[in-house]
C-alpha cells in the first residue's frame, strides 16, 4: 500500500472521529448538566448502582472506569473526591 492511500485512510478515520465526537458531545452535555443539577439524585443512583454490583457479585475491575479508580493511591482517591464535589457544588444547590 502506498504512503498516499495510508494517508488518506488516515484522514478519514480522523474525520469519522471528529464525526462521532460531536455526535456523543450534546447528549454527553446533557447528561452531565443533568447531574450537576441534581447532586444528591446522581449519588443516590451511583450508591444503588454499587449495591447492586455488590449483591450480584459482579467484580469491580469489570465495570468499565472502575478499575483505573480502584488502582490509584489514597491520594489520587482524595484527589478524584474532591473534584467531584466541587463539579457539584459549582452551580450550587438549587432548589427546583
Amino acid at each position: 500500500m502506498s504512503v498516499f492511500k495510508q494517508v488518506n485512510r488516515v484522514r478519514e478515520a480522523q474525520a469519522r472521529v471528529v464525526l462521532a465526537r460531536e455526535a456523543v458531545a450534546e447528549p454527553a452535555t446533557a447528561l452531565l448538566d443533568r447531574a450537576r443539577g441534581r447532586p444528591l439524585t446522581t449519588v443516590g443512583v451511583a450508591t444503588g448502582l454499587g449495591f447492586v454490583l455488590g449483591q450480584l457479585g459482579v467484580h469491580p475491575l469489570r465495570v468499565p472506569g472502575l478499575g483505573a479508580l480502584l488502582s490509584g493511591s489514597a491520594a489520587e482517591l482524595v484527589t478524584q473526591a474532591v473534584h467531584l464535589v466541587s463539579e457539584f457544588s459549582q452551580g450550587g444547590f438549587d432548589r427546583s
